[in-house]
């Protein structure tokens, strides 16, 4: 997918609501441990009863490591069944990689080719050859960590130099000088919306990927303040709040039920912004 694309879908479905595909077998309905895939027909059932409102998925890869090579092709087959099936929404693998370039174009393969998601998560503590090696593949996005919404992101992210520009700064106003930046997301959290206004002067044009929206206690209000551009530039992610509305057998209902009203807010701001 390119950018365009994006936006296209989003003022289709008057939404820029991304789902996070965190599955956890201990938080999942009883009922279908009972299942061969537990893990695939969960995200089977919650895609299918929500990427009417939503534009984009993310699957947190390490929900999936975490059970081994079962965990491994339960992702497998979810990005599949996405790119089968709605093959016009953004799926990001949330997997936080970044290493040496040559390490870094290995990772880049994997998410890329292999499982054909549309863009990965990387952290950027190593620097632009860390980054820039998933950044040469065409119509793929590199998100890029900025300002996460986690307590901890505070201990470095929000450090300053001799000169006062924060350390988070300091990543996006040099990632942006990197070969085809304008391939890159930011990841900011929700949780963090006073700095919005700053981070627009460094990023106007990128998408931001925001979480902590629900459950992590954010503001889709308060991001939409500052971080919405002419071309909308949000991805704002709910994960918790959605996949786990109910673990009953009417988790299915639920979770539309949860997206459908993150949407509804999402459409009535694009409307009072002139957007949509």
């Amino acid at each position: 997918m390119n950018k365009q694309q994006i936006i296209e879908q989003i003022k289709i479905k008057k939404s820029f609501l991304c789902i996070g595909l965190d599955v956890d077998l201990e938080k999942i309905p009883p009922h279908l441990l009972e299942l061969e895939d537990p893990i695939f027909e969960f995200n089977k059932q919650i895609i299918d009863a929500t990427h009417q409102v939503t534009v984009a998925y993310k699957p947190n890869t390490a929900f999936y490591e975490a059970y081994g090579i079962k965990g491994w092709k339960s992702l497998e087959k979810t990005i599949t069944y996405l790119n089968k099936n709605y093959p016009k929404i953004f799926t990001i693998a949330d997997a936080k990689r970044g290493d040496i370039g040559n390490t870094s174009t290995m990772y880049a393969k994997a998410f890329f080719e292999d499982l054909n998601f549309d863009s990965v998560t990387v952290a950027p503590y190593m620097g632009s050859d860390s980054v820039e090696p998933f950044l040469a593949f065409a119509d793929k996005f590199t998100i890029l960590l900025a300002l996460t919404s986690n307590k901890g992101g505070l201990d470095f992210q929000t450090l300053k130099d001799k000169n006062g520009t924060m350390l988070y700064e300091k990543v996006l106003q040099e990632s942006q000088n990197w070969k085809n930046s304008e391939q890159l997301i930011y990841v900011v959290g929700a949780t963090r919306p006073e700095y919005f206004q700053k981070i627009r002067k460094i990023v106007p044009n990128n998408f931001l990927l925001v979480p902590g929206v629900g459950a992590q206690g954010g503001s889709l209000q308060d991001v939409c303040k500052f971080g919405l551009t002419k071309d909308i530039g949000l991805l704002v992610n709910s994960s918790r709040g959605i996949i786990y509305a109910s673990n009953g057998t009417n988790f299915v209902e639920k979770a539309r039920e949860n997206a459908l009203k993150l949407q509804k807010e999402m459409e009535s701001i694009l409307q009072k912004k002139c957007l949509i």
